[in-house]
């Protein structure tokens, strides 16, 4: 029996329990896996066959959905599940060498689960902790500052059975590292103050009308990367017809899986009041009763937090029924959790796994403002957005609008992590150059600043004077510095990688795509590249572009484009070939089977005979 194993009898009952919690409802079936697994530890076929019984759903269903997250585990993976953080910036701070260190002391290979059935280690994507990394996750839960002692401790505490609880609290310490606090990080609002504003506008009748028009005057546009005109989102949900039986629903996207983006985790940690009072504004102005907060996977270290800033709400009447003794105005805010998939951060993908699906994005129109969760009306808005929206309610659509540009109003947080000085969170008002953010930040050598994460701008020296805002640089937050120690290939490379693991397989041209542009950036990095292999990077790229599914295989070949053409030296000295050369080298790949048999030197000896040199 492995360290893993429960008698049937226990995970009936686990799985009854968690599903009758649920209320058997399989469009909460990520929820439910996941309760499950963090009991059992694994979802077992046991688990399956008991969760098809009080479900009805098929099994191929359940195991769909199970497969397709990377935080679900459908064979044993331990008792400790450690996933190191694979980031760029991890690599930058020596997270593989760690991750070698621990296995040896462990006795384990990556990506396998010991003999024991104890520990597995593996690697993740960005775990949002880059401003304090090399970061990992064991069983979901964040450890920061990573070192060679801080390994081996932890290595000791495995060995030895040691339940986490009983792991020092300081290495599950995360820090804010609040920079530069701007509207947002420096607000005074205490809890109910935007709602109780939000309630004078316009009288009791035309209120929510005059909110929104009040959102659409402010000019705030979504914080998560697109920036569409927040207010004509919430107008759109509003006005949408709603059929028999249905509602409207407010969502907010905290799914922050872009890699180098951390600002979400901040707000939600310090600022979870703002949030929320902003998605209650949205639910005012649209006439939703329905909320959810979907919180990524990564972030389950908050979950109970944030339930515990729900509950305080409710008791406050800043949620439930009658929120502030408002007839009619009825609204909640449920919390679910992801489950490692970085294509939920596509709105129509979240929506998919709200409902207990795959993640896949929906095919659009018809839009979530009309057609969202459950197929009715729905608002989706990143974290950012709705913290925005609250301080608009509160301060007035003049003062949020006279704060930063004219295309860009408000203010952006940017995520600032790599070589730089002091990484950490800094908020300015939109029109703030890359230059003036490096010299905040301490980056005196930069090469180059990835804005807005792979799927952004990687701007080189010359654009330095370039502006963070719609007109210029859009971002969802990410601004991840480089200095000349750093190998842009490298770096490119690093996130083809992130796009080839994180695709979701739906649509062929980004399954086969993306793992076409890794190959390519594998072979040239292991000397077998030709002017040829640029070719068909763009090719591929005009592949991906036009036929891909979703923006994740639109924008897979961003950061190889931007880094061939703004650093171009740094493909060009792999150019080993001028001609066409396959990846794969027989001859190489053999040498090293040939010198531990010593036939190398054979060989040699038999060339020396024949031609007559040892004669």
């Amino acid at each position: 029996m492995t360290i893993n194993a429960m008698q049937p009898e226990a995970v009936a009952e686990v799985v009854d329990r968690v599903v009758a919690r649920w209320r058997g409802d399989p469009t909460c079936m990520v929820q439910i896996l996941r309760e499950v697994q963090e009991a059992c530890d694994w979802i077992s076929p046991q688990a399956i066959d008991r969760l098809q019984a009080t479900l009805k759903v098929p099994r191929t269903k359940i195991e769909g959905v199970a497969g397709f997250y990377s935080f679900f585990y459908l064979r044993p993976r331990g008792k400790y599940r450690i996933l190191f953080s694979d980031n760029v910036t991890d690599r930058m701070q020596g997270s593989q060498a760690l991750l070698d260190r621990l296995c040896n002391n462990l006795w384990i290979e990556p990506g396998k689960v010991s003999e024991d059935g104890l520990v597995s280690v593996e690697r993740t994507s960005c775990t949002g902790m880059c401003d304090q990394g090399p970061g990992l996750l064991v069983n979901n839960l964040a450890i920061t500052r990573l070192d060679a002692g801080r390994i081996d401790e932890i290595a000791d505490r495995v060995r030895n059975c040691v339940p986490l609880a009983e792991w020092p609290a300081d290495w599950f310490r995360v820090e804010n590292n609040i920079r530069k606090p701007g509207i947002l990080l420096g607000h005074d609002m205490q809890p109910g103050d935007a709602l109780r504003a939000a309630r004078a506008f316009g009288g009791s009748a035309d209120g929510p009308a005059a909110l929104i028009e009040a959102i659409k005057e402010a000019n705030l546009r979504g914080r998560g990367g697109a920036g569409f005109t927040t207010g004509l989102k919430w107008l759109a949900c509003r006005s949408a017809p709603l059929k028999p039986g249905q509602e409207r629903v407010i969502v907010c996207n905290a799914d922050e899986g872009e890699p180098g983006t951390f600002k979400d985790r901040v707000l939600l940690t310090s600022y979870a009041d703002l949030v929320f009072e902003g998605m209650t504004i949205a639910a005012y102005a649209v006439g939703a009763r329905r909320g959810f907060l979907y919180l990524r996977g990564e972030y389950r270290y908050l979950f109970d937090t944030l339930k515990g800033v729900l509950e305080r709400r409710r008791r406050d009447k800043l949620l439930g029924a009658a929120i502030l003794d408002m007839p009619g105005f009825d609204f909640d805010i449920d919390i679910h959790l992801g489950a490692g998939a970085y294509v939920c951060g596509e709105e129509s993908a979240l929506i998919e796994s709200l409902e207990g699906k795959r993640g896949t994005p929906r095919n659009r129109p018809p839009f979530p403002v009309t057609n969202g969760y459950l197929d009715q009306p729905t608002v989706v808005n990143n974290v950012e957005t709705f913290a925005s929206a609250a301080l608009i309610a509160l301060k007035g659509a003049a003062w949020y609008a006279s704060i930063g540009t004219p295309q860009s109003a408000g203010s952006k947080i940017l995520s600032v992590a790599g070589d730089c000085a002091r990484p950490g969170l800094y908020e300015y008002p939109f029109g703030v150059s890359v230059r003036q953010v490096l010299a905040d930040c301490g980056a005196t050598t930069a090469q180059a600043v990835q804005i807005s994460g792979p799927s952004g701008v990687c701007v080189g020296p010359e654009e330095f004077d370039r502006i963070i805002g719609f007109e210029d640089i859009p971002t969802a937050g990410a601004f991840t510095i480089f200095d000349h120690s750093r190998d842009m290939f490298e770096v490119a490379r690093n996130y083809v990688h992130f796009f080839q693991h994180e695709s979701c397989g739906f649509c062929t041209p980004c399954r086969v795509g993306t793992s076409l542009l890794k190959n390519l950036m594998d072979k040239l990095h292991n000397g077998c590249g030709s002017p040829y292999d640029f070719a068909e990077i763009e090719k591929l790229n005009l592949l991906l572009q036009s036929m891909s599914h979703c923006g994740l295989g639109h924008t897979a070949c961003n950061p190889v484009l931007d880094t061939i053409k703004k650093f171009r030296p740094a493909y060009e000295k792999r150019l080993v070939q001028k001609d066409f050369t396959p990846a794969f080298d027989l001859d190489r790949a053999l040498a090293a089977a040939r010198q531990m048999t010593g036939r190398d030197d054979a060989a040699a000896h038999l060339v020396k005979a024949t031609s007559g040199e040892d004669a």
